[in-house]
């Protein structure tokens, strides 16, 4: 579980004893697919490094962290779910014995992770506060921590262009909209919005467990959504999930075969984009153009916790197409407590 690590300048903490250290803040939840996907390792690589970079101080459980349930529960399996649930809450209240419920915090870059550690384990009794790694680098960008730049032709009309898909159990599910817009605006690319998006968005054809079924009857899915970013003309599609990645790559991969693919390039996490902008910042002084000054901002937000409660905030409008017009006032309901 520890290969996606392999490469990296600097070594991944692990968890060495059976609680976590006093200086320790985060746990840092991998996840299956991020442990064992390709494109998804690619995901929490940047995130490591990111939370690396602003000197976060978190530790990952290699070897000792398995899958929470959510594959087994979305088809059908309560039985396996419940088994590795309840394994899975033993083993975390463990790791967080003696702290307070302020203060046993993970961070995820998979929101099926995201709900199920969040919404799903206080059923268990298991209570942590969860924040997907979009709202920790969010805030994380707002404290200056992080500093994104633009690239040389990362300014005005010239800014590369990207579309954002609101993953299910990030924004319906959890009304997380604004904290992965926000970080696209900072990375120094404009962000042009799908007509279904945020509290009105479209299913990538990964949801209920489909992830792992063929699609027999009618348009796939995962086509459908492709062909509505292709019209937005993006040069890449943005988003915060593993299985959302699967599925709209294979999309991608589709319509490039067909010769109907447009301007887009490719798939990629928004942290992707947002480790770009910070490397090429890395060294200059100041903000460069794609980094947004929220200065005195409130940065104060609700971040998704273990009763299952989150801060409702106002979706991006229907005809939103930057990440500032998401969000025009700088303030969020869904950023994590530092």
């Amino acid at each position: 579980r520890m290969d996606w690590a392999k490469g990296l300048d600097f070594e991944v903490p692990q968890l060495e004893s059976e609680t976590l250290p006093d200086d320790v803040e985060y746990l840092y939840w991998i996840g299956c697919a991020g442990a064992f996907d390709d494109n998804a390792r690619k995901t929490v690589r940047a995130t490591a490094e990111l939370l690396h970079h602003a000197g976060v101080k978190y530790v990952v459980l290699g070897d000792g962290e398995t899958c929470t349930g959510d594959p087994a529960r979305r088809s059908g399996n309560e039985f396996v779910f419940q088994l590795l649930a309840q394994q899975n809450v033993e083993v975390l209240d463990t790791v967080f014995a003696g702290r307070e419920p302020g203060r046993r915090k993970i961070v995820t870059t998979c929101p099926h992770c995201f709900n199920t550690l969040g919404r799903e384990y206080p059923q268990l009794d298991g209570h942590y506060e969860v924040v997907h790694h979009t709202q920790l680098l969010n805030q994380l960008v707002r404290d200056k921590k992080l500093v994104p730049v633009a690239g040389s032709d990362g300014a005005g009309s010239d800014q590369p262009q990207v579309t954002y898909h609101d993953p299910c159990y990030l924004g319906r599910h959890n009304e997380v909209y604004s904290p992965p817009r926000e970080l696209v605006g900072a990375s120094g690319v404009a962000l042009k919005e799908m007509p279904r998006h945020a509290d009105r968005s479209f299913c990538c054809g990964a949801g209920g467990a489909r992830m792992w079924m063929e699609e027999r009857i009618g348009k796939r899915v995962n086509l459908d959504r492709v062909d509505e970013a292709i019209a937005t003309e993006s040069t890449k599609i943005a988003t915060g999930c593993p299985f959302c990645r699967v599925m709209l790559t294979d999309g991608l991969t589709t319509r490039e075969s067909e010769g109907a693919a447009g301007n887009v390039t490719e798939v990629l996490d928004v942290a992707q984009l947002l480790l770009a902008g910070v490397k090429r910042g890395a060294g200059s002084s100041g903000a460069g153009n794609g980094h947004v000054d929220r200065e005195g901002s409130d940065p104060e937000v609700a971040p998704a916790q273990g009763s299952g409660e989150l801060e409702s905030e106002t979706p991006p409008s229907a005809d939103s197409t930057t990440a500032e017009s998401a969000n025009p006032d700088g303030r969020n309901a869904d950023e994590p407590k530092g």
